[in-house]
C-alpha cells in the first residue's frame, strides 16, 4: 500500500509538471518558431563547448574525491557521462546514476567504499556549492527585483542540504564511537545489518573525510571544480539565450538557474525533466526576457544539457567493465 500510494503521488506530480510546466512551453515554442531564423550558429557552438567544459569540471571533481591514482581521468569522465545518461532516462534518476557510477568504478579498480564516498561527497558538496551560488545571486537580486515565494522554497532546501552536510561530517569524524554503538544496537533487532561488514566501511569513509579536512588544498580544488561545473553550465544557458540576440543580466541568470536546479533536486522526474524547463522559462520571463527567446533558449540549452549526454554516455560506457563487483568481493580482495 505504501508503494502504491508513493507511486500514485509521484504520478500525480508528474502530470502536474507536464500540465503546468511542460505543455505551455511547447505551445509557446510553436507560436514563436519564427525566432529560430535569427539564431547565431557561432553562439550555439560556444554553448556546446561550455557544456563540455562543465562536464570536464565535474569529472575533475570526481577525481578529487577519489584516492590519488585510483582511476584514470579518461575513465572517470566516461563513468560520469554514463551515470548522467542513466539518471536522465530511468525513473530512479540520480539514485540510478549513483548506483551505476559505483558499479563502474569498482569494475575498473576502485574500492567500493572509496567509490561510494566519492559519489556521495561529490553530490552533496556540489549541491552545497550550488546553493551558495544561488544565495549570493539572491543577495544581489532581491534589492533590485524584490522577493518571490519560490525563493523561500529554494532557501529552505538549501538550509536542509547545508545542515545535512555539516551533521554528516560531524557524525563521521567526531562521533564514530556513538555511531558504532547505534549500529550494534540496531543489528540486534534488524537482521540484515551486519556489523562486521558495515563498521569497516564507515571507518574508511570517516578516514576519507578526515583526509579532506586535513588537506585544505584538495578541499579547495574540489570546491573550485564544483563551482566551475555550475558556472560553466549556467554560462552555456546564457550563451543559448544570447544566440537569439538577448543578453540576460548575470543576477537574473544565476537566480533562475539556481532556482531551477535546486527545485529539480526534488525527485519528481528523471534529471528534473520538465521542472527545469518550466522554472527556467517562467523565471527568466519574470526577469524581463522576451518569452519567445526564453522558451527557445531553454529548449536549445536542454537539448545539449539533458538529451545529448544520453546517447554519448551509452557509447562511452562500453568497455568499462563487465558485470557488477560486489561489496564483499572488493573488501575481500583489497581490504
Amino acid at each position: 500500500m505504501r508503494r502504491f500510494a508513493f507511486g500514485g503521488a509521484k504520478g500525480v506530480l508528474i502530470v502536474l509538471v507536464l500540465e503546468y510546466l511542460v505543455f505551455p512551453q511547447i505551445a509557446g515554442a510553436r507560436k514563436d518558431i519564427h525566432v529560430l531564423s535569427t539564431v547565431n550558429i557561432a553562439w550555439i557552438g560556444l554553448g556546446i563547448a561550455l557544456e563540455v567544459a562543465a562536464l570536464v569540471a565535474y569529472a575533475k571533481l570526481t577525481e578529487a574525491m577519489l584516492p590519488k591514482g585510483a582511476i584514470s581521468f579518461s575513465k572517470i569522465f566516461r563513468i560520469d557521462l554514463a551515470a548522467l545518461a542513466t539518471s536522465h532516462i530511468i525513473p530512479a534518476g540520480t539514485a540510478g546514476g549513483t548506483g551505476l557510477s559505483i558499479r563502474l568504478m569498482t569494475n575498473v579498480g576502485a574500492r567500493t567504499t572509496d567509490a561510494a564516498f566519492a559519489i556521495a561527497t561529490q553530490g552533496i558538496g556540489s549541491a552545497v556549492v550550488l546553493n551558495a551560488i544561488l544565495w549570493v545571486a539572491l543577495i544581489v537580486s532581491i534589492p533590485l527585483h524584490g522577493l518571490s515565494a519560490s525563493y523561500a522554497i529554494a532557501v529552505g532546501l538549501g538550509l536542509f542540504v547545508f545542515t545535512f552536510f555539516i551533521l554528516t561530517v560531524i557524525a563521521l569524524t567526531r562521533g564514530e564511537d556513538r555511531i558504532a554503538r547505534i549500529i550494534v544496537r540496531l543489528s540486534e533487532h534488524i537482521k540484515f545489518i551486519r556489523v562486521e561488514k558495515l563498521m569497516p566501511i564507515l571507518a574508511r569513509v570517516a578516514l576519507r573525510i578526515k583526509d579532506l579536512e586535513s588537506n585544505p588544498d584538495l578541499l579547495r580544488r574540489a570546491v573550485i571544480f564544483a563551482f566551475f561545473n555550475w558556472i560553466l553550465d549556467a554560462a552555456s544557458l546564457w550563451v543559448f539565450m544570447a544566440a537569439f540576440g538577448y543578453y540576460v543580466n548575470p543576477d537574473a541568470l544565476l537566480v533562475s538557474y539556481g532556482l531551477a536546479n535546486v527545485l529539480a533536486a526534488i525527485p519528481i522526474t528523471p534529471g528534473g525533466l520538465g521542472v527545469i524547463e518550466g522554472v527556467l522559462t517562467s523565471t527568466l520571463v519574470g526577469f524581463g526576457s522576451p518569452r519567445a527567446i526564453a522558451i527557445l533558449g531553454v529548449i536549445g540549452y536542454r537539448l545539449i544539457n539533458f538529451w545529448l549526454p544520453i546517447p554519448i554516455g551509452g557509447l562511452v560506457s562500453l568497455g568499462l567493465g563487465k558485470g557488477p563487483v560486489t561489496l564483499d568481493d572488493q573488501e575481500d580482495t583489497q581490504g
